[in-house]
């Protein structure tokens, strides 16, 4: 099966965006690297595994693994897509989803087109989480700001305050906070902002919840 896939990643090809310029081009999927015909910048298109600690910056158009054993507290990673098992301390941002399947605290800034929390995964985001859509099948403690929807599955957990298009809570999933929906546009200070911010009175077009609302 690994050399059946390995044969079909050889023939594949994929479209890549250069870091800088962000010209596009077609490129084998077997290829390691290439160059931006535009602007000539080294684009990476390596995949990572991290196994042991790491803490090397990464910006690659691959993907990035980090097993259960591994540790990942780079200050700066860029990919395409990322499944995390293990530690993630460092500062991540994925162009595609970021699947995460493991528990405990998340201290850097997380930033994706779709971030998927698993079912036995239990994580608490210290910094806002920046996402186009984010889907909820564990527990999850933060505030979540999201381009498009906020999903919660049966059994998911989101307590936080939460600025989206859009929210669903599905039958036995749970939602505790602050809701701001069905804003066309989030203003620069939201985006840029590290700190929690305090909280007043709600804003026009919010919802503030003292406790857990369950789905029904």
């Amino acid at each position: 099966m690994q050399r059946f896939e390995g044969l079909w990643k050889s023939r594949r090809s994929n479209v890549v965006e250069c870091f800088d310029c962000q010209r596009k081009q077609e490129v084998s999927g077997a290829a390691t690297s290439t160059i931006c015909p535009s602007c000539s910048a080294h684009i990476d298109l390596s995949d990572y595994k991290i196994t042991t600690n790491f803490s090397r910056s990464v910006r690659t158009k691959g993907e990035v693994y980090v097993t259960t054993k591994g540790d990942l507290s780079s200050s700066s990673v860029r990919c395409r897509r990322a499944l995390i098992e293990g530690r993630l301390r460092g500062n991540l941002d994925c162009a595609g989803t970021i699947v995460i399947n493991t528990s405990g605290k998340i201290p850097g800034r997380i930033s994706a087109s779709e971030i998927v929390i698993e079912k036995r995964a239990e994580v608490q985001f210290f910094r806002r989480v920046r996402v186009g859509n984010i889907e909820i099948r564990g527990r999850v403690l933060g505030e979540v700001v999201a381009d498009g929807m906020v999903t919660i599955r049966k059994n998911g957990v989101l307590e936080g305050n939460v600025t989206a298009k859009a929210i669903n809570v599905e039958k036995g999933g749970t939602f505790s906070g602050q809701i701001v929906v069905g804003r066309g546009a989030l203003q620069q200070a939201e985006l840029l902002s590290n700190e929690t911010p305090t909280v007043s009175n709600p804003p026009e077009g919010s919802i503030s919840l003292a406790r857990p609302l369950p789905a029904t």
